[in-house]
């Protein structure tokens, strides 16, 4: 069974994108400042260029936030690499933030099936293995994953495994299903952390981290009601509500 990935304590804090609210998203800048400011954990998202290359990215194509064109699968880590986020900041490759900090925890969201392969060489090389919990939307490409990894890691429960909390299944029976796939946490829309979902999740052994919360009253809703991460682009907010409340958890008492 994976360990490491939720050995912090609670409630855990996601900067999402890196901190998208404050710098670019998915920028070395984002990432540096949730870090400066204590962060533990960091969301981001992985894509493979056309040669393999692992690049921390949300978008299939570079046309929406960078002063690029085209799909990452179908370009060179040259070309990707010659494209800037916001017109100004390079793309970091996925490799150099894993071990630019070597305590920090990553949450990737596999966001491509071309990402599948080299996303496993990566954290192979990087030896990362409990520092890291495998998300997507798709449980296609978390099974592939999964059956390319040469030992288990935290991951996230797929679309699938959520409704089936959601549906009330019984609990003995989703333990055993999620334990088997090293499913360690339910990772959903805000909108869906009820009462109901928590409990039942907590009930199967999960945790709950909600996304993309962004509004302090949220936060402090969700919260109450026992969340056990909570995923933010405005990173300083959330730092000030768990501060607020006595439960931030810096990294190194940052």
């Amino acid at each position: 069974m994976p360990s490491g990935f939720l050995d912090h304590p609670r409630p855990l804090a996601f900067a999402h994108r890196g901190g998208a609210g404050h710098f670019p998203e998915n920028s070395w800048k984002a990432f540096e400042h949730a870090v400066k400011l204590g962060y533990a954990y960091l969301e981001t998202d992985a894509h493979a260029t056309a040669d393999g290359t692992v690049v921390a990215f949300h978008d299939k194509t570079l046309d929406r936030v960078t002063d690029g064109t085209g799909r990452i699968a179908e370009l060179t880590s040259a070309q990707v690499a010659a494209a800037r986020i916001d017109g100004t900041e390079p793309i970091p490759l996925l490799a150099d933030l894993i071990m630019a900090w070597p305590d920090i925890r990553f949450n990737i969201d596999i966001k491509d099936e071309p990402a599948i392969g080299p996303l496993v060489e990566v954290l192979r090389a990087t030896d990362c293995w409990d520092r890291v919990c495998l998300t997507s939307f798709s449980g296609r490409r978390l099974g592939a994953a999964r059956r390319l990894l040469p030992r288990p890691v935290c991951t996230a429960t797929t679309p699938a495994g959520i409704g089936a909390i959601r549906a009330g299944l019984p609990a003995r029976t989703l333990a055993a299903r999620f334990a088997a796939l090293s499913v360690r946490c339910a990772q959903i829309p805000f909108s869906m952390a009820t009462p109901r979902f928590i409990a039942h999740a907590h009930a199967v052994g999960l945790q709950v981290h909600a996304w993309t919360v962004n509004e302090a009253s949220v936060m402090t809703s969700l919260l109450d009601l026992g969340i056990d991460g909570i995923m933010t682009d405005q990173t300083e907010t959330l730092r000030d509500v768990l501060t607020a409340r006595g439960q931030w958890q810096p990294r190194f008492g940052g």
